[in-house]
């Protein structure tokens, strides 16, 4: 019997369907899909010559890059896991990272130096440049031709609500059925381009590259985003779909100002929350069609989306899941809740992970019957449309990056003059929302001096924008962290 769940190695099957067709745009090249064959199958040799191997996971901490592209195909090409680091954090922030995934490789680039050496300085670890990896002698490698849908392929860690990031588990599986959800929601057609000006260490970024590989179609990648830029590139390139979050739909649409946008784009996705009225008012007049989503890390991109026809009649809807998925809500008992009631957000679906890498005991709890626990809080109106609430409870997501209250929370009462902190997000303009930060301990605390303190233990966009000190911090019989109480002071504060 043929197991249904083998498929051939999705880069091994692309460059043999479409070997000619282009693959990836970056930095004024294009690259055919051989091309990417190619440098991967190098690039995969020179790995397993400098002792990767088959089954390893793989630390990849480098830049939106076309080297990073042909660096992570060639992980896939002798199933080595990537466990695919964000660059934006600190050193001390990767290192918790490296050390729960367990991963005795790195791979990163010399712009990193300062970070790697940190963790090589603190853990045993075999920390690999790619500007030396590609010096090494090529061997030929041992290409694994087939690939399990259960096999894992990469790692993301996100936050959880504890402070304490987990690594979720994306499966090749997970990867295949997000593409195909994806293509079914959106359509598809030889023509389609697609942009990436988003990072690819997230899934947002990564589960482009493989639609990329799986619909064979190109790719226009960017180091980072630029709208003027982007503008160009949608001409120049062609470009039918771009993945974006408000801040930049919203720079793209001023940057336009009286201009339009080209006849052949088709969908801004939207992910990181749900646009502002006046922002989806200013794409309708542009003629530029916006589709927001919900999704997660857990379930490898988008798995709700809303479709443009419906951005008004709706407004604040993420939307229907995709075809291949399922979702409910269910209240405190775990019964569904009626249309209208709030409640936890449950998914299910072949794009779903399985589960977190090293957390064998929050793994047997944390599905039941295939069903994930988002930890988000919704509702389903009478059509089934899906209204985000809270983002995991206490979720900021600030310029399209999510960030843990918990895990500011943790940072701030280890400083030694912080008997406790609380964290809120408030509202911004340019990034939707930033943390602001409540602290209690003792008199006359330096505020510039714990926002220093915060910098170097964490990412940029996590530290506190505003630092407020106060006797104490509201807690209930629980202990838990009254932050509706944090709000009326903050609004009191006037600040």
């Amino acid at each position: 019997m043929i197991d249904a769940q083998i498929m051939p190695n999705f880069l091994l099957k692309r460059a043999f369907l479409t070997p000619e067709r282009p693959a990836i745009y970056f930095s004024g090249v294009t690259y055919s899909f051989k091309e990417v064959y190619d440098r991967a199958y190098t690039i995969a040799g020179q790995m397993e010559a400098v002792g990767l191997k088959k089954g390893d996971y793989a630390g990849v901490l480098l830049r939106n890059h076309v080297d990073t592209v042909f660096i992570l195909l060639a992980l896939q090409l002798i199933d080595i896991k990537a466990v695919i680091l964000n660059n934006r954090l600190t050193a001390e922030e990767l290192i918790f990272q490296m050390n729960d995934s367990q991963s005795p490789f790195l791979l990163t680039e010399s712009v990193f130096d300062d970070v790697s050496q940190k963790i090589s300085d603190s853990l045993t670890v075999s920390s690999i440049l790619k500007e030396d990896l590609f010096k090494c002698a090529h061997t030929e490698p041992a290409v694994v031709e087939e690939i399990s849908l259960d096999e894992v392929c990469t790692v993301m860690y996100t936050s959880g609500t504890t402070g304490n990031p987990k690594g979720v588990l994306q499966s090749y599986g997970n990867h295949w059925w997000s593409a195909v959800g994806s293509a079914l929601n959106l359509g598809l057609n030889e023509q389609d381009r697609w942009l990436c000006a988003v990072p690819i260490f997230h899934i947002s970024g990564y589960s482009i590259l493989m639609r990329s590989i799986i619909y064979g179609m190109k790719m226009v990648l960017f180091e980072s985003f630029h709208e003027s830029k982007a503008i160009e590139a949608i001409s120049s390139e062609k470009v039918t779909i771009m993945s974006v979050v408000s801040t930049m739909l919203s720079r793209i649409v001023v940057k336009l100002q009286d201009e339009m946008l080209p006849s052949y784009f088709r969908c801004m996705l939207l992910g990181g929350g749900p646009a502002a009225r006046f922002l989806l008012e200013a794409c309708k007049e542009k003629d530029i069609p916006v589709y927001q989503t919900y999704g997660m890390t857990e379930t490898s991109s988008q798995i709700v989306t809303l479709a443009p026809e419906y951005s008004f009649s709706k407004l604040g809807s993420a939307g229907k899941p995709l075809f291949p998925s399922q979702l409910k809500i269910v209240g405190a008992s775990g019964e569904k809740t009626d249309a209208g009631e709030a409640g936890e957000i449950l998914v299910k679906g072949p794009n779903v992970t399985k589960g977190y890498l090293n957390r064998d005991d929050e793994n047997s709890k944390g599905t039941k019957d295939g069903w994930l626990s988002t930890g988000d809080i919704g509702y389903l109106d009478q059509e089934g449309f899906l209204y985000v609430l809270d983002r995991r409870s206490d979720l900021i997501i600030s310029g399209g990056e999510n960030i843990y209250p918990a895990e500011i929370e943790g940072v701030l009462v280890s400083h030694p003059s912080i008997n406790d902190a609380g964290v809120i997000g408030m509202k911004d303009d340019v990034w939707g929302e930033v943390p602001i930060a409540f602290i209690a301990g003792e008199e006359n605390l330096d505020t510039e001096e714990v926002t220093q303190f915060c910098l170097g233990k964490l990412a940029k966009y996590k530290v506190p924008k505003k630092i407020l000190t106060i006797s104490e911090i509201p807690r209930n019989a629980s202990k838990k962290i009254l932050r509706r109480k944090l709000r009326e002071l903050l609004e009191e504060s006037g600040k």
